[in-house]
């Protein structure tokens, strides 16, 4: 089994229950802050390099919801001064063994990756903004807008 470093939003439902998923199927998950992380241009490119510069985002991001921010406007060096200056628009989780690379958490990728071997697989969307009850994804446009995670639960866009 795998020993991952995975960078989410602490506190995030969402990546709570990637985390699971992976431990269930018996890999090691060291979790490190997205926000804390000292990111430089070429480490996070290191990530994101071979993606197509809207898939770096976080959709769930209130900026990006809102309309503030549009990626599919956005040059290569503008979305990343943007990611590097706000590190909760990065799309997560970003999961990193050795020098292999994943962004997001889509589950036929990360199974081909290192295996979700007898796991029972969730059948809604694990990158869905989550809140109250891990396991229901919520359509809320309000999350991530000023809320209390308290009472939204932790989408993981704030």
């Amino acid at each position: 089994m795998a020993t991952i470093t995975f960078y989410e939003k602490p506190g995030c439902k969402g990546n709570l229950r990637q985390k699971a998923l992976l431990a269930a199927a018996g890999h090691t998950v060291q979790a490190k802050s997205l926000k804390t992380e000292p990111w430089t241009a070429d480490r996070l490119l290191a990530f994101l390099g071979k993606l197509p510069v809207t898939d770096w985002f976080n959709r769930a991001a209130p900026d990006i919801k809102s309309g503030e921010i549009v990626p599919e406007n956005l040059g290569f060096e503008d979305a990343l001064h943007l990611l590097l200056d706000n590190p909760l628009l990065i799309r997560r989780p970003l999961m990193e063994i050795g020098e292999e690379r994943v962004v997001g958490f889509d589950i036929p990728t990360v199974d081909a990756w290192i295996g979700l071997n007898n796991v029972e697989l969730p059948e809604d969307n694990i990158e869905a903004c989550v809140h109250g009850d891990a396991l229901s994804p919520s359509p809320s446009p309000a999350c991530g807008r000023g809320e209390k995670e308290a009472s939204h639960g932790s989408c993981g866009n704030h």
